[in-house]
């Protein structure tokens, strides 16, 4: 049984598709059909090798925990247009068509940037026995990067999928970089699924 899982993070139309709450608001990531190819990519090889594949959604629940003062502020362009951002149940909060899950595949919805808080998804890893956790999705510096320092301090070996994550423009290396340093092995999916485990630029001391 594989000790490896991947996470595709927030793959969602809002944040993705040219539709969605952010390319309507005028915010929409630039050139990310690279990224969603590659995460196509990771996907399939993974499913290929028996590898886990997990998701999360960024969802906003009608009487859910409420958001941070600074997360309303920046999401007040994208809310006035779309006020239904990312709404449970929502077009806008399903998974990209071409990263659809398939029967079987955990898909976590999330209401914090960090995907292991107020979810299942540790448990869930542990009960698949996963050890090392491939992290692919959006946005880079957010949900990404959270989940990826989370991950580390619940003592996963993380690494992070370099051409499967998107950001903004002048995000996406410094939290590369800063993930690298300290956090997470950071390559291109490829490579990291050939290492099969065996090399770590961080271990979490258990």
């Amino acid at each position: 049984m594989s000790t490896t899982a991947v996470l595709v993070i927030d793959m969602q139309n809002g944040f993705l598709h040219p539709e969605g709450s952010l390319a309507r608001a005028g915010m929409g990531l630039s050139d990310t059909e690279p990224v969603v190819r590659a995460a196509e990519n990771l996907v399939a090889a993974s499913r290929a090798a028996s590898v886990p594949v997990l998701y999360t959604r960024q969802v906003i629940s009608e009487g859910g925990p409420e958001m941070s003062a600074a997360w309303r502020e920046a999401a007040a362009p994208i809310l006035a247009i779309e006020p239904r951002m990312l709404s449970h149940g929502s077009w806008d909060a399903e998974i990209l068509d071409r990263l659809a899950p398939v029967a079987g595949e955990k898909v976590v919805d999330k209401d914090r940037y960090d995907a292991f808080l107020h979810t299942d998804l540790e448990e869930t890893l542990r009960g698949l026995g996963v050890e090392r956790l491939v992290v692919a999705g959006v946005l880079t510096n957010v949900c990404v990067e959270s989940t990826v320092r989370s991950g580390l301090e619940r003592h996963f070996d993380v690494a992070v999928a370099s051409d499967a994550t998107a950001a903004y423009d002048g995000f996406l290396a410094p939290s590369l970089a800063a993930m690298r340093a300290l956090f997470a092995t950071v390559a291109p999916w490829a490579e990291i699924l050939s290492r099969g485990g065996g090399e770590r630029i961080v271990t979490a001391t258990r």
